[in-house]
C-alpha cells in the first residue's frame, strides 16, 4: 500500500517554478535513463485515491482545484515506485482522484476539469524543462506504459489492453474523452487528450 503524506509534506509551486526544476535535474535524469537505455519519461497516473489525499510515490501530485504540488523540496531525481519497472530517469504526475474509479464509471471523485487542464500545463512545463517532445514515446499515461506502447519492452503487458491491471486515465470523463476504448484511433484516449493539450499550450506560449 501507498504512503499517505501529510500535507505538510507538499509544496504548492506553479508552471514557472515546475519548469525550473525540471531542468536543474535534466542531466542527472538524462543519465538515470540512459544507463536502462531509453529516453527520460514522464508519466501520467491518477492515485486511485481521495482529493487532496497525496501519496509518496508521485513526484508532481495535482488536487482537485487545480493546485500542483511537489513533494518538499522537489528532487526530480528520486526514483519513486510510480511506475513499475520505469521509475529510473522518469518523472511522476498524478491527479489526486478516481477512488473507486472502474472503466465503466470513473466514480464520486473522478478527474476535475481544473485538473486535466493543470497536468496538461505541468506536462508542457516538465518537457520544456526537460527538453523533450510531446509524444507518447516521452510521454505517457500509466496505462500505455503498461502495454509497452512506446515499444520499451520494460515487462510483460498489464494495461489496458491486456489484463487492464493499470489503467489510469485511459479516459477522462470528459466530452472529448468520453469513455473507455483503449483501441480508439480518433485521439479520444485520455493520454492523446492530454498531449494534445500540452502541445496547445507550448505552442501557445500560455505558461
Amino acid at each position: 500500500m501507498s504512503a499517505i503524506l501529510p500535507p505538510s509534506a507538499m509544496r504548492r509551486v506553479t508552471c514557472a517554478e515546475l519548469r525550473e526544476l525540471a531542468a536543474a535535474y535534466r542531466v542527472p535524469l538524462m543519465y538515470a535513463a540512459a544507463r536502462c537505455a531509453r529516453e527520460t519519461k514522464v508519466y501520467l497516473h491518477w492515485t486511485a485515491g481521495h482529493y487532496g489525499q497525496f501519496f509518496a510515490d508521485y513526484h508532481v501530485q495535482i488536487d482537485a482545484d487545480g493546485g500542483i504540488y511537489v513533494i518538499g523540496a522537489g528532487v526530480l531525481d528520486e526514483v519513486l515506485a510510480a511506475t513499475y519497472l520505469r521509475n529510473s530517469g522518469s518523472v511522476s504526475i498524478a491527479l489526486l482522484a478516481a477512488c473507486g474509479a472502474t472503466t465503466d464509471d470513473l466514480g464520486a471523485e473522478p478527474p476535475t476539469a481544473a485538473q486535466i487542464e493543470s497536468m496538461a500545463m505541468a506536462v508542457t512545463a516538465l518537457a520544456d524543462g526537460l527538453w523533450l517532445t510531446i509524444d507518447r514515446e516521452r510521454v505517457m499515461t500509466h496505462g500505455e506504459a503498461a502495454d509497452n506502447e512506446d515499444g520499451v519492452r520494460a515487462h510483460a503487458p498489464y494495461g489496458p489492453r491486456t489484463t487492464c491491471e493499470r489503467w489510469d486515465l485511459e479516459y477522462l470523463g470528459m466530452a472529448e474523452s468520453p469513455v473507455f476504448n483503449p483501441w480508439a484511433q480518433d485521439g479520444s484516449r485520455g493520454g492523446d487528450v492530454l498531449r494534445g493539450k500540452a502541445q496547445y499550450y507550448r505552442e501557445h506560449g500560455v505558461l
